[in-house]
């Protein structure tokens, strides 16, 4: 949409979608299964070894019909061609967005709107990384004293951490005789916990900040380099310890850093879309560098996806499309993501930086106020903990709350029983979810119990499931580099159609800035004995009270 585009609400398709809403509302999937015998053929996508099934939902084809109406007439087509043309989609910082190419085949150009082709140095960039790697998993890259690594540490915060973190935790399995760690909480606790057991002398220190003056990841990268320093090693060994992933290489070097060891990306791309850049560079030490560009491929599997197969067939788009559903015309607040795969664990606090940062916007493309909601509340743990925990809200709550459920068709372990237990669990929840259980079968189960009719009336209530609760499921055939990078690209393309619908951009974030310059100022004012008078009334009195307990230094 453009500034003078009409009004997201005021769109011939969005009034049709309420009045729709209006219909479809009161409907329970029991009865819209019931009306459409092939429904889940007609509610399912394939991409390779991923699966959606998207039929557990209060949609029927009219509904998405009239959602892909929506799409198309907030330009959602020519908003996907702009991302991959390379246009400055990125308006409010006037950035192209080309974490896609970074991803992209590797032997073909990839030609922005600006008309030039920026494989050639994305491509130089990974051969960096390459020889990075090989050389220390093959041993001719070593510490300062001869002995090879051992132990690798990320330093970042945000999309350094995050991304990286997830993908290193779910590639587990393929992980090379390297230990890796993540620090990237400023509490000292993260980096004095993980520092208290590793060798400075088979530690590779890895700080990633695209500027190199985030305040967090350089408090840790100084105290990481204190450590090592006191150890007995000098500044000369400290550039073989210590590389860095910035634009920033004034700053890293004169951290100690030499040039060489400095891997680039670059303004296009995003903190939460770098996991693909240099960034990754943990995971490509973790996994091998091999293993990282099946992850690569995987995105670029998902990027064709999107880019080339209609909106009704899209599986991002879909998704898109049914939060866009559910948040703006059933009210719903949040979207649960449970991976039934313990190698996705960190997946769901990923994903919160990925959407709450994308679409956490309260103003238009052209500045105005929204009169509708925008980004949703994304939360979840993995399956099955989740059910002994916050399903009972899930079930038998008052909220409305859509579900993306995702497991792998084949276990990567094969214990026992597990697997078959496990995906027994994650399909029997998704159709509890959406079956439920009448007051006249609660009924009937409580008196095949013997229970007297007192006692059943007293505990029928208690027995009933509304059901009716949308879920998505997602199936993979096992969790391979690819198909991580197929699932992880796809969320991305979700929360990019629903930003255009939403008429916000999904590629800034400046909500981030107000408490980081609030921050400097009272740091300051923590470090003197002088009571504030400066703030609120809240604010200064909190001040002044750690001020006074906080131990007084000799």
């Amino acid at each position: 949409m453009t500034e003078s585009s009409p009004r997201l609400t005021n769109l011939p398709a969005w009034k049709k979608l309420q009045a729709h809403y209006d219909e479809i509302s009161s409907l329970h999937m029991r009865e819209l299964f019931a009306n459409q015998p092939n429904r889940f053929e007609e509610f399912s996508i394939t991409l390779d070894s991923l699966f959606l099934d998207y039929s557990k939902n209060r949609i029927n084809p009219k509904t998405i019909q009239l959602l892909t109406e929506l799409a198309r007439e907030c330009r959602v087509p020519e908003a996907i061609n702009s991302m991959f043309k390379g246009e400055k989609i990125n308006t409010t910082e006037d950035r192209e967005v080309l974490h896609t190419a970074l991803r992209s085949d590797i032997d073909k150009p990839f030609i922005i709107a600006s008309g030039d082709d920026v494989m050639p140095e994305i491509r130089a960039e990974l051969e960096k990384m390459k020889r990075f790697c090989d050389a220390v998993h093959s041993g001719e890259n070593t510490g300062h004293t001869g002995k090879t690594f051992t132990s690798i540490v990320n330093i970042g915060i945000g999309g350094s951490d995050l991304g990286p973190h997830m993908v290193v935790n779910a590639l587990k399995f393929y992980q090379k005789d390297l230990d890796i760690h993540f620090v990237s909480n400023v509490d000292d606790a993260d980096i004095a916990e993980t520092l208290k057991n590793l060798n400075p002398e088979t530690t590779l220190f890895i700080v990633s900040s695209k500027t190199f003056t985030t305040w967090e990841t350089l408090t840790n990268a100084h105290s990481a380099r204190d450590w090592f320093l006191q150890s007995g090693a000098n500044q000369t060994a400290l550039s073989k310890h210590f590389v860095a992933v910035s634009s920033n290489i004034p700053a890293a070097t004169a951290f100690g850093i030499t040039e060489e060891n400095i891997f680039e990306f670059w303004d296009w791309v995003g903190g939460r879309y770098s996991l693909w850049s240099a960034i990754g560079l943990s995971i490509a030490l973790a996994v091998g560098f091999d293993r990282f560009s099946e992850l690569l491929a995987g995105a670029n599997s998902m990027d064709k996806h999107f880019r080339e197969v209609p909106l009704e067939r899209n599986i991002p788009v879909i998704l898109a499309l049914l939060g866009i559903w559910y948040t703006n015309f059933f009210g719903a607040d949040t979207q649960a993501i449970i991976p039934y795969d313990q190698y996705l664990q960190y997946l769901p606090a990923y994903l919160q930086q990925a959407d709450m940062e994308s679409n956490g916007k309260h103003v238009t493309k052209g500045g105005e106020e929204v009169d509708y909601s925008t980004g949703p509340i994304i939360w979840g743990t993995t399956g099955t903990n989740g059910q002994h925990a916050y399903f009972q809200l899930l079930h038998q709550g008052t909220r409305l709350i859509p579900v993306d459920f995702i497991a792998p068709v084949e276990s990567l372990n094969n214990i026992g029983i597990h697997h078959r237990l496990l995906i027994a669990n994650f399909l029997a929840q998704t159709e509890a979810l959406v079956r439920g259980k009448t007051r006249a079968e609660a009924r009937a189960t409580l008196e095949k119990s013997g229970l007297s009719e007192k006692k059943i009336e007293e505990i029928l209530p208690h027995k009933v499931f509304p059901g009716n609760q949308p879920t998505n499921t997602l199936f993979y055939q096992k969790l391979t580099p690819h198909n991580l990078g197929t699932l992880i690209a796809m969320y991305e393309h979700k929360i990019y159609v629903q930003g255009v619908i939403w008429d916000i951009n999904s590629f800034d974030q400046w909500g981030v800035e107000l408490g980081k310059k609030l921050a400097r100022v009272i740091y300051d004012e923590l470090g003197d004995g002088i009571p504030v008078r400066t703030h609120g009334q809240s604010t200064r009195g909190l001040i002044n009270y750690f001020k006074e307990k906080s131990p007084k230094k000799s």
